[in-house]
């Protein structure tokens, strides 16, 4: 056993700690202490636990061995690649951890949006490539334009990695200067400037009390009716809004052009059919607080959502900023008149399905109406809900191993 001082280093590895670009190239030397009666012939190097071939070492000294590296690839980890001198039986002298990666690019596409009012938030892109393969801190800072005063941002990553959340102390009528600096061992990137005002950027909660029903015994057409998101009543704000809405078979809301709401919900009974091709978007419903989907299939179950973008009183020109969507409300559409006379092959077939949909139907009323009083239309729509997502279920529970 080696008799030393408890305080002595085994040995020093120069540089310690270096920085590199990716690329470059690094001759470092394990120094054994005089402490330690340890020869140059006596040690060997690894970098992450790998040992690295003694054709790049070289004995500078008695006591001193170097290595070479060559053409060095970014870290595999943000805390540095590990470059450790061992002795012969593999004890551990000394360590040093290499920083290889790049400088931070300028951050880009900044976005932001203010929850009713009361808040910001703001997300960004880390540049065109992204990856430094060192550690990136990144501090969105803000300020308002004629005050002059920075501010830093302090919650980060509330909506994504490249995200920060301003809680507060935020004035409106007044633009706001907001950019990101990133920072690593290699540099400082400053993104561009972003201008912006408050009333610009709001964005709110999604349409309340959505109801869909059935308009008289039209069977291309259902009724939709909703409610302004409350938060807009204490502000100077009205908003326009948008439907979308899916056939009860299928599993995608799509977008499928444009089509104008056919007036309001009110009274009317209209064409009987409607020769538009079905679409599932309505996004021209305007500042209206109920519309009349129009072009439907009979006897179909529809599920329906309406979002919002609410825009200031004063005039603001920006897009705006869409609500997440509200929940899927679903109603049907009633059943085409069958045409007299004529013979159906597979009435037999649809009798069955009917029998077992009735059957299916009433054995759920007794479990969720209480009293004649409740059977409807309404109850029905409610059943076509709930017996999607128990066909939902099961083909989930079959699908598992």
């Amino acid at each position: 056993p080696l008799s030393v001082s408890p305080a002595a280093d085994p040995a020093v590895i120069s540089p310690q700690d270096p920085t590199l670009l990716i690329g470059s190239s690094l001759v470092a030397t394990c120094t054994v202490s005089p402490d330690f009666p340890l020869k140059a012939e006596d040690l060997y190097w690894t970098l992450n636990g790998r040992r690295l071939p003694a054709a790049s070492y070289a004995a500078l000294g008695p006591s001193t061995l170097s290595v070479a590296l060559a053409r060095l690839n970014g870290s595999r980890q943000q805390s540095g690649d590990n470059l450790v001198c061992h002795s012969r039986d593999g004890g551990i002298l000394a360590g040093s951890c290499l920083y290889v990666g790049l400088p931070p690019e300028k951050p880009v596409n900044i976005t932001c949006w203010s929850k009713n009012m009361k808040d910001l938030t703001c997300k960004w892109a880390p540049g065109t490539e992204g990856e430094t393969f060192l550690h990136t801190n990144y501090t969105l800072k803000y300020k308002r334009r004629w005050y002059g005063q920075d501010n830093t941002c302090q919650e980060y990553h509330t909506a994504g990695t490249y995200s920060c959340h301003i809680p507060k102390d935020l004035a409106l009528f007044t633009p706001y200067e907001i950019w990101v600096e990133a920072s690593n061992r290699l540099g400082v990137a400053v993104s561009d400037v972003v201008m912006l005002d408050i009333l610009d950027v709001v964005t709110t909660d999604p349409p309340s009390d959505v109801h869909v029903s059935r308009v008289g015994d039209l069977e291309d057409q259902l009724s939709v009716r909703w409610s302004s998101p409350p938060a807009l009543k204490d502000f100077l704000f009205q908003a326009k809004y948008q439907i979308q809405y899916r056939v009860e078979d299928s599993s995608e809301w799509k977008v499928g052009g444009h089509r104008r709401c056919r007036g309001t919900a009110r009274g009317g009974r209209g064409p009987r059919r409607s020769h538009l091709l079905p679409l599932q978007v309505v996004d021209d419903v305007g500042n209206q607080t109920s519309c009349r989907l129009a072009g439907l299939r009979p006897g179909t179950v529809y599920f329906v959502q309406v979002r919002c973008n609410p825009f200031s009183i004063y005039g603001s020109k920006k897009a705006g900023i869409w609500s997440d969507w509200s929940n899927p409300t679903a109603a049907s559409t009633p059943r085409s008149e069958r045409v007299a006379g004529g013979c159906d092959p597979k009435g037999g077939e649809q009798n069955t399905t009917l029998r077992r949909e009735l059957k299916q139907f009433f054995g759920w009323v007794k479990k969720h109406a209480y009293g004649c009083s409740n059977l409807g239309i309404k109850l029905y729509d409610q059943w076509r809900v709930w017996l999607q997502k128990s066909h939902k279920t099961r083909n989930q529970v079959g699908k598992e191993p």
